[in-house]
């Protein structure tokens, strides 16, 4: 069937209509991660099929990505005020996205003017103050418009609707295993069309749809899924190493990004992987061994109270990587959901982490070192307010990466990717050296 005609299938009600609404209420509920309500949905319903699973997975993220928008256009196209229902969303969300004809809707819900909810987009576009319209185009909260038009002006515009895209799947070929063009060849034995990424050279974009971790280049190890923007940043921190370092993944998480330097420092020196949840540097471990990475190892810490072992490493890091928990608005296209959990007194809370954990990396770093601090935020007060408010010394990327190649990912002195400049997702990054004392 084809998205249209899964469409049609909405109206008349059955099994596929009552599993959207169900998962968009529990999604509601505390706005969840989408990937997770879709992941243990679909191994309980055992009779959604492959393309029904792409479609209920993309209206969901759908209704995620489009509230205020929908909402809109429903208050629009009835007469009487009231809070939306959810099969009024789900139609709408069709609708506007043309896979229903108003006229097929109307057929369940006769009561709306689905005409007019066809054409909310045209009456958004009408709206002359930049923040309400980038509120209602990209379905984000007042606030969170208003900061993006602070930091970026104009631009605000255009970069909260790349954030409202879908994301591409994105992959890291792992050069222990193989050069990316080795890889790519690998994944084409299997069937998986791909193409180079363009701002590092192990991205490769996934065209064709399938499940990538049942391939068996997968299983060899011969890449990851990792957006690469991501890459990015670990070549960053492999850029400032010197041969065989010492180089500490502070906030390492699952550790993609100390696979990916540990790759490209062709698996020499040290990588140490640190991070307060131990699930997922159990995760990591489990990555290493199957990408072939010999020199990472990988720690629990409580920031309070490091253990010996991290202990023994302040002053002798060549490079610290500091990807630092934050609100994660660079992301929005992978975690829509984000936007509606978030709110103006977090960033707060973010801000001041951050600076503390970067004064702890800072402390890890060798007098010589580097201290790499990144987010997924495209916000000024998670980035440069944390830079700026850090006694440490700036290193322009420029003298990491040459000019052009700075200039072409930043400013010259900061990396700052993003979807509509890049088609990455969001990400800033600052190397700093430590300031003599």
């Amino acid at each position: 069937m084809t998205d249209e005609q899964l469409a049609a299938h909405i109206v008349s009600g059955g099994k596929l209509r009552a599993l959207l609404l169900e998962l968009w209420q529990r999604t509601r509920m505390d706005w969840g991660f989408v990937t997770d309500r879709l992941a243990s949905t679909f191994r309980k319903e055992t009779w959604v099929g492959g393309h029904e699973r792409r479609f209920v997975g993309e209206t969901l993220y759908g209704l995620v990505r489009n509230l205020r928008k929908i909402d809109l256009a429903l208050q629009r196209g009835r007469k009487a005020e009231r809070q939306p229902r959810d099969l009024e969303r789900l139609l709408a969300l069709l609708v506007i996205e043309k896979l229903l004809p108003p006229a097929t809707a109307a057929r369940a819900l006769p009561e709306i003017d689905w005409a007019t909810v066809a054409g909310v987009d045209e009456v958004i576009a009408t709206e002359r103050k930049l923040e309400k319209r980038i509120a209602l185009a990209s379905s984000l909260p007042d606030w969170l418009a208003a900061r993006l038009v602070a930091d970026w002006g104009p631009e605000a515009e255009t970069l909260a609707k790349g954030l409202n895209q879908r994301a591409p799947m994105t992959v890291r070929a792992n050069l222990i295993g193989g050069t990316r063009a080795a890889i790519a060849d690998a994944l084409a034995g299997e069937q998986v069309a791909t193409h180079e990424g363009k701002w590092s050279d192990t991205a490769l974009v996934v065209d064709t749809r399938t499940n990538l971790f049942g391939l068996a280049a997968f299983k060899k190890g011969l890449f990851e899924a990792q957006d690469e923007g991501s890459q990015l940043l670990a070549d960053v921190a492999a850029a400032c190493a010197p041969t065989k370092p010492l180089v500490v993944d502070y906030c390492a998480g699952a550790g993609g990004k100390t696979l990916a330097i540990a790759a490209r420092l062709g698996n020499t020196g040290r990588v140490v992987a640190t991070d307060i949840d131990g699930n997922k540097l159990e995760e990591l471990r489990r990555r290493a061994r199957r990408a072939g990475v010999s020199v990472a190892q990988a720690i629990s810490i409580d920031v309070a109270n490091w253990p010996t072992q991290i202990d023994a490493l302040r002053g002798k890091a060549d490079v610290v990587l500091v990807d630092a928990p934050c609100s994660g608005i660079g992301a929005l296209r992978r975690n829509p959901e984000a936007r509606w959990r978030l709110n103006p007194a977090d960033m707060d809370g973010f801000a001041t982490r951050q600076r503390d954990i970067l004064a702890a990396a800072l402390r890890l770093c060798s007098p010589k070192g580097r201290v790499v601090y990144a987010t997924c935020s495209l916000l000024r007060s998670e980035n440069q307010g944390v830079v700026e408010a850090t006694a440490a010394d700036l290193v322009p990327l420029s003298e990491l990466l040459g000019p052009a190649r700075a200039a072409a990912l930043g400013d010259g002195t900061a990396l700052t990717v993003t979807p509509h400049r890049h088609g990455t997702d969001g990400f800033f990054a600052q190397v700093l050296a430590p300031r003599a004392t």
